[in-house]
């Protein structure tokens, strides 16, 4: 008998969990992942790839961050993007999202989405005119506007979760955003392009796992390990609104230190 921390895990074991724990055909969910939280996956990260799209079927679509902003970036120093060429530090599962046909990846110069599937253009065809990383237009903004809208973490918890800085940026809090504008340049189908966008501020650490009781309680978590991943999904609408709530009540929630 396999030793269960040395066990595979295939395509069609991820795709089984994933329908056990929720995901469904037509969902849009946006996923922030660990591949070595699964152990050894027959096929990588194209096999979590091929389980995602599977659960979600032909009308769906998933959603990777491929992000590419740091600490570094500021006015002084801006962006450099070109969606076909710039890899994200967002993980391997990301990575080779991006370069699967198929993907479509939108052109933010530091908080890009790519997405496979039905609404995959839809989702993502306005964030280059996002003048802030995750407003209305950007592709979370987007998917939080959709009843089938959902947040899936495999292997990672809620500090992974880009959809908080929405939030974030929805609500106003005063530390989120640096002050001013930063001229960044993007390559765009053989073309440069230099617009102006307000950029993250980093230094503020988050304490996004602060929510984790307030989703549970409410409904709008559920939770089961898939392989030796435990994954959360989360309705991504309901998280926004939830949330949105608790920073209007203390602003600073969020936050590790208050």
């Amino acid at each position: 008998m396999a030793n269960p921390s040395t066990a595979s895990i295939t395509q069609s074991d991820i795709a089984r969990g994933l329908a056990a724990l929720g995901l469904a055909k037509g969902h849009k969910v946006l996923v922030h992942s660990s591949l070595s939280s699964f152990g050894h996956v027959e096929g990588g990260a194209d096999a979590v790839i091929g389980a995602l799209l599977e659960a979600v079927g032909p009308h769906g679509t998933v959603l990777v961050p491929t992000l590419t902003g740091d600490e570094t970036l500021s006015p002084a120093r801006p962006p450099v993007f070109d969606p076909a060429q710039t890899p994200c530090w967002t993980g391997r599962i990301p990575e080779t999202f991006r370069q699967r046909p198929g993907a479509v990846r939108s052109r933010h110069p530091t908080h890009s989405v790519a997405a496979i599937g039905a609404g995959a253009l839809a989702l993502t065809q306005d964030h280059l005119q996002s003048v802030t990383p995750c407003d209305a237009r950007s592709p979370y903004g987007k998917l939080a506007q959709l009843p089938d809208g959902y947040i899936l973490l495999l292997g990672v918890d809620h500090e992974a979760s880009t959809m908080f800085h929405h939030i974030e940026e929805a609500v106003g809090v005063g530390y989120h955003m640096q002050p001013g504008f930063a001229r960044a340049t993007l390559y765009i189908d053989g073309e440069t392009i230099h617009r102006h966008y307000m950029l993250h501020r980093y230094g503020p650490r988050r304490h996004f796992n602060a929510m984790e009781p307030v989703f549970i309680e409410r409904g709008i978590q559920r939770a089961a390990h898939i392989g030796q991943s435990y994954a959360r999904l989360v309705h991504a609408g309901r998280m926004c609104e939830v949330t949105r709530q608790c920073l209007a009540a203390d602003p600073r929630i969020l936050l590790f230190d208050k």
